[in-house]
């Protein structure tokens, strides 16, 4: 076992919180050093040897409670902690700001989140919380049987969910935006029933295609939700799956861009959240939305023939 006492003091509180998590069950990854990427190679520049000789193993995949592992990984280099959520048996809600471009007044994550309890009649019970660099981390226990998967907006506007295919930053962690330090050391709550019932309905998107619709505004934030949760749902799919799936919800946002409904950035900001929390490489959901959305717009049928 590497000997903290030669490492780099950058390390040690990195190295103490991925050791924090292990021993709470929680398997870690390493994130590039003030960043929230994991470290190590992409699927495809995947070597096909050591640990990927039988085929490449995401981070999800090479998460560990290892301690052995883990002194030898954060003695060396000060790397961000990563949670893999799903093999940690987490549901871990991610309350997110609201973004610059947004209406003046628009909800942000914990707003939406009062909202969607008082709707329901629920009150959260008190959990384990995590202040990240921009918002807040809930963690609960997953329920048992029932393999929940990350979901972008589903709940909610800016709530995002990180479970199976997916990871959260460890407190200790620090990002240019911040750092991500516990608020509430309470015990991990089981995940309350009811948000259960909304995740795993959610689950099950609508296959059907989107007939054109008048009311652009209104038509194009629902064709964003729905197709995020198209998107989300592929997390098992394999590469070549998801990334399909990427691409065709990609192009049937792409016509609401094309048509004035819906700015560029702001679709292709969801898009890349729902298509990263598969576990799709970033630069592989950025190349793939830019090019189904240069080739929509280029090609897009006017609104009054499409309808």
């Amino acid at each position: 076992m590497s000997n903290p006492d030669t490492a780099d003091p950058a390390c040690l509180p990195l190295l103490a919180s991925a050791l924090a998590a292990a021993e709470r069950g929680w398997p870690v990854i390493p994130l590039h050093p003030r960043a929230k990427r994991p470290a190590g190679h992409a699927e495809r520049a995947c070597p096909g040897t050591g640990r990927c000789a039988g085929g490449h193993r995401t981070p999800e995949q090479r998460a560990t409670t290892n301690p052995e592992l883990i002194h030898a990984t954060w003695t060396l280099h000060p790397y961000n902690v990563g949670i893999a959520t799903g093999p940690a048996g987490l549901l871990v809600i991610d309350l997110d700001p609201v973004k610059p471009e947004e209406p003046k007044g628009a909800p942000d994550g914990a707003t939406s989140l009062q909202a969607l309890c008082e709707r329901a009649g629920q009150v959260l019970p008190t959990t384990y919380r995590v202040r990240t660099a921009r918002g807040e981390h809930l963690y609960f226990a997953a329920p048992a049987g029932v393999r929940l998967k990350c979901s972008a907006n589903r709940l909610g506007p800016h709530i995002d969910t990180r479970a199976w295919g997916g990871y959260v930053v460890a407190p200790g962690s620090t990002t240019p935006d911040g750092t991500y330090e516990v608020s509430d050391d309470a015990p991990v709550a089981p995940l309350p029933a009811w948000l259960a019932t909304l995740l795993t309905e959610l689950a099950k998107p609508a296959t059907v295609d989107l007939a054109p619709l008048r009311d652009g505004t209104r038509a194009a934030r629902v064709a964003l939700e729905r197709e995020c949760a198209v998107i989300a749902a592929a997390g098992e799919g394999g590469p070549g799956g998801r990334n399909n799936t990427l691409h065709k919800s990609a192009c049937k946002i792409a016509r609401f861009v094309a048509w004035g409904d819906l700015p560029r950035e702001v679709a292709e900001q969801a898009i890349q959240g729902a298509g990263e929390a598969t576990g799709l490489p970033p630069a592989e959901c950025r190349s793939t939305i830019r090019s189904a959305m240069d080739w929509v717009i280029a090609h897009a049928t006017p609104r009054q023939a499409a309808s």
